[in-house]
């Protein structure tokens, strides 16, 4: 009987103990496991955007030569200021041309040289052959005085030549602007030696209207193709940002390259911005702003949801069992504090916008709003 009794009193103490460390093994995995993160969610929408694809650009000279003489000899004469507007036909650099005024003034002589042998070979042709309907002179000497005439008139012809090659040395000598624009800061000074087709004496650009290149993918060649047909000077789909500064004046497209780039997959295009102002100068580098008015609805969410890993970019989308999951986007252009994503999220759907860079794969959100600073917690 006491046996009995003995038993059973052990057997209900161990189903205490068992109860006890259960209880204490289910505290000790809730105290382990991490606490709901406190998040704002946000609901995914798509509305119609209009915003500006961006491409770094270069701008060019529509018209740009480098003046180089095309006589050798000394600068004798520099006739503008570095860095002025110069005019088609003015004069910017002459040349010593003491040397080739010369060599023309020796051609002139020898042009009258040539002309009188003509004059005298004309009259001994005609004399003998004059004398020849008499049958008085020798067909030979006819002959002769025939090739004789032709000589001179062959040699009077290359006298001309070298009067034309001549005179355009000494035209050489002067330099001119090729067109309207800017002139650089002169590479030579008064008394410099120069040599023909080799030394650069200065650049000179059109500065009126300037070119800004910039390259787009092979996939948006029938979207600018179409902006080339529907160009208008007037409107405002293309625009240039200096950083956060806008050109005041919009531009125009004006071709597309002749062919892709195979090794970029990318074609040049060309477009023309006014620069009446001169605020445009070459060499500068810009972005070019093309407005983009999509027709379909594009799916816009704040950008601070977003976080980049190794180049790729997130955004934490909370499921049914109030846990979230990281999903990977394709992000388009920023628009103010949103970016449009291209793909990655669907309308309706809800991701993290607050609390972001506390969550992780899997972790259980509280979408609760937390409590005001300094405010009694709630029993």
């Amino acid at each position: 009987m006491f046996l009995n009794k003995t038993n059973y009193y052990t057997a209900a103490l161990s189903v205490l103990v068992l109860a006890s460390c259960g209880k204490k093994d289910d505290q000790k995995a809730a105290m382990q496991a991490p606490p709901p993160v406190n998040v704002t969610l946000h609901e995914v929408a798509a509305t119609d955007a209009r915003y500006h694809d961006e491409y770094p650009a270069s701008i060019t000279a529509l018209n740009q030569v480098e003046l180089r003489p095309q006589v050798t000899g000394f600068i004798t004469g520099v006739h503008f200021q570095d860095g002025a507007r110069v005019k088609k036909g003015q004069l910017l650099y002459t040349i010593d041309a003491q040397l080739y005024a010369a060599n023309y003034e020796q051609a002139v002589a020898n042009l009258n040289v040539q002309q009188a042998n003509v004059v005298k070979a004309q009259k001994d042709a005609d004399r003998y052959h004059e004398l020849d309907k008499n049958d008085a002179v020798a067909k030979q000497l006819v002959d002769n005085a025939d090739a004789a005439l032709e000589v001179a008139k062959r040699q009077a012809e290359a006298a001309k030549a070298s009067i034309s090659a001549v005179s355009t040395n000494v035209r050489y000598t002067k330099v001119f602007a090729p067109f309207n624009g800017t002139i650089g800061i002169s590479l030579v000074k008064v008394g410099a030696a120069v040599t023909a087709g080799q030394t650069i004496l200065n650049t000179v650009s059109s500065d009126g209207q300037l070119a800004v290149d910039f390259n787009v993918d092979q996939a948006e060649i029938f979207r600018f193709t179409n902006l080339l047909k529907n160009n208008k000077a007037s409107d405002s789909t293309f625009t240039l940002a200096f950083g956060n500064d806008v050109y005041p004046q919009p531009g125009k497209i004006q071709l597309l390259d002749r062919a892709v780039d195979p090794q970029t997959g990318t074609i040049k295009a060309r477009l023309v911005f006014p620069n009446n102002e001169n605020l445009l100068r070459a060499g500068m580098t810009a972005t070019v702003r093309v407005l983009n008015n999509a027709s379909a609805k594009s799916v816009i969410i704040p950008y601070k949801a977003v976080t980049e890993q190794l180049g790729e970019f997130f955004v934490y989308v909370a499921g049914d069992s109030s846990k979230v999951t990281q999903r990977r986007l394709v992000l388009g252009q920023p628009i103010g504090t949103n970016i449009i994503v291209k793909e990655g999220l669907k309308e309706g759907e809800k991701i993290a916008v607050e609390g972001v860079q506390n969550l992780r794969e899997g972790a259980v959100i509280n979408t609760q709003p937390l409590p005001a600073a300094g405010a009694a917690p709630t029993k």
